[in-house]
């Protein structure tokens, strides 16, 4: 029998590989697939540390009473907003590459074609 913490791990785990293969693609938007995949799988691997917490109050109230830790969420939350600036920055670099260069690839260049010693 599975335990949820094996199958969280797994799904982080599985999030993660799949956000590590895509950016090893050689194209800009599998690319910045696989950073958002990143980022998704740190959001819930930070939430999950924060662990869950059943009949705990969110804000302090009275002395010795069990409450929920805050910090996680907060931490997710800001994490989610900041990659959403960063993911819009790469897709404009990436749209921004592909207009400069007439190719998608990350290094610039299409599969096959060599580089002339004179320059572009």
């Amino acid at each position: 029998m599975m335990s949820m913490e094996f199958l969280l791990a797994s799904g982080i785990g599985v999030v993660t590989a799949s956000g590590i293969w895509l950016l090893l693609r050689g194209r800009s938007f599998p690319v910045v697939l696989g950073l958002t995949l990143l980022g998704y799988a740190v959001n819930v691997f930070i939430f999950a540390m924060g662990r869950l917490w059943r009949d705990a109050a969110p804000i302090l109230g009275e002395a010795g009473a069990r409450v929920a830790d805050p910090l996680p969420q907060a931490l997710v939350l800001t994490a989610i907003v900041i990659g959403f600036a960063t993911t819009g920055f790469v897709v404009e670099l990436a749209l921004r590459s592909r207009a400069d260069n007439g190719s998608d690839h990350v290094d610039g260049r299409e599969p096959g074609e060599h580089r002339r010693e004179g320059g572009r």
